[in-house]
C-alpha cells in the first residue's frame, strides 16, 4: 500500500483546485481521488460542526461511505475521512508514482494536521499557496452563495463571523480566520524543514502559472519537463441574477433536475441569463478597506515571515476580476 508523500494543505480558495488538477495530469504523480480529506484535521469532524450544517455533514457522510466502498475511478470532491483504513483506500490504486499525493486545503488552517502528519508521514512535502487574505474572504463568500448555503450579502457575511461567539465550524466560523497565515504556516516550520516546504502566491499561479507549475514538479522530484494543460480555470463563481429564488431552489434539491432538463444547445444562452457575469462581481470598495484594515498587522508579520514585499495586498484591487469578484450589498440576497 503507497502513502502520501506530499500533500497540498491550503488555503482555501487560494488555487488549490488547480494545482491539484495540474498535479494530477502528471504521469509520475498520483493525485488521491478525493480532494479534501480532512483525516489530518481532527478537529474537522461531523460532532464540531454547526447545527445548522450537521443534515448536509451527514448526508455528505452516507455518500462518502458509498464512494469509498466503489472503484474511485471518478474524482470527487470533500468527505470527512476519520477512519485510517479508509484513508488508505484512498491510495490503493496508486503504483510506480514518484509523486503520491492529497489535497485539502483546510489543513494549513487545522491546529493538528501539520502535527498529525509530521507524526505519520515526518518526510512528506508540503505545498502551500496563498491568497491576499480579503480576496480569499470574499471568494470564498462567492462560492457559498453559488452553491446557495448563505443569502446575506458580503458585508454581513463579514459582521456575521466578527459577532460569531461558536467555535463551531459552520456558515460564520472560521470565516475570516482562515486568512490569518501567519501561526498557520508556523505550525509547519515548527514540524518540517523548511526543504519541504514550498510557499507561493495566487497571484504567482495567475501571471506565470507554468513557472509556478514547474517548479512543483521539481519540487516533487518529478520531470519538470512536462507540459500540463492549465488552460481550464477552476472553481469559477456563477452568482444567480435571481438569488433568492436560486436559494431556495437548491434548498429544496429542484436545481440540479432544472439544469439537467435544459437543452444542452440552450445551456450557454441559459447561463447567461441566469447568472451574472464574471466582469460584474466586483467587491463593495468600502468592503475592501475594512477588510484590508482587518488584515493589515497580519500581513505585515506574514511578509517579515516569508521575507516577500505584500504591499500590493495593501493597495488596490487586482487587475484579475476573479480575484476580487460581488454581489451588491444590499441587493437581493
Amino acid at each position: 500500500m503507497r502513502l502520501p508523500n506530499f500533500f497540498i494543505v491550503g488555503a482555501p480558495k487560494a488555487g488549490t483546485t488547480s494545482l491539484y488538477a495540474y498535479l494530477d495530469q502528471h504521469a509520475q504523480v498520483y493525485m488521491s481521488p478525493l480532494k479534501e480529506a480532512y483525516y489530518f484535521a481532527s478537529e474537522v469532524r461531523a460532532e464540531n460542526f454547526s447545527a445548522e450544517e450537521r443534515p448536509r455533514i451527514e448526508r455528505d457522510l452516507r455518500t462518502l461511505a458509498e464512494y469509498l466502498r466503489g472503484d474511485m475511478r471518478e474524482k470527487r470532491f470533500g468527505g470527512l475521512v476519520s477512519n485510517w483504513d479508509d484513508y488508505l483506500k484512498l491510495f490503493r490504486s496508486a503504483s510506480d508514482e514518484i509523486a503520491v499525493g492529497e489535497a485539502t486545503p483546510h489543513y494549513l488552517w487545522s491546529q493538528s494536521a501539520a502535527r498529525n502528519i509530521a507524526a505519520r508521514l515526518p518526510h512528506a512535502r508540503i505545498i502551500i499557496s496563498l491568497r491576499n487574505p480579503v480576496d480569499r474572504a470574499f471568494s470564498d463568500y462567492l462560492h457559498m452563495v453559488t452553491v446557495g448555503a448563505v443569502r446575506r450579502s458580503f458585508r454581513e457575511q463579514i459582521h456575521a463571523n466578527l459577532r460569531c461567539e461558536s467555535k463551531q465550524i459552520g456558515l460564520e466560523w472560521p470565516f475570516l480566520e482562515y486568512g490569518q497565515y501567519t501561526e498557520q504556516i508556523m505550525r509547519y516550520f515548527n514540524e518540517f524543514p523548511r526543504s519541504q516546504i514550498h510557499i507561493s502566491l495566487y497571484e504567482d499561479l495567475q501571471r506565470a502559472p507554468g513557472a509556478l507549475v514547474s517548479g512543483l514538479f521539481e519540487f516533487l522530484g518529478v520531470d519538470p519537463g512536462f507540459a500540463a494543460d492549465l488552460s481550464r480555470r477552476h472553481n469559477e463563481p456563477r452568482i444567480p441574477r435571481f438569488a433568492g429564488t436560486a436559494y431556495f431552489l437548491k434548498k429544496w434539491k429542484v436545481w440540479p433536475y432544472l439544469r439537467y432538463l435544459a437543452p444542452t444547445a440552450l445551456r450557454p444562452r441559459l447561463r447567461s441569463i441566469v447568472f451574472h457575469s464574471r466582469a460584474s462581481l466586483t467587491m463593495d470598495p468600502a468592503d475592501r478597506a475594512f477588510l484590508t484594515d482587518y488584515y493589515r498587522d497580519e500581513i505585515g508579520k506574514l511578509a517579515a515571515l516569508l521575507d516577500r514585499d505584500l504591499t500590493s495586498w495593501l493597495g488596490q484591487p487586482p487587475d484579475d476580476e476573479m480575484s476580487s469578484a460581488v454581489l451588491p450589498d444590499r441587493g437581493a440576497i
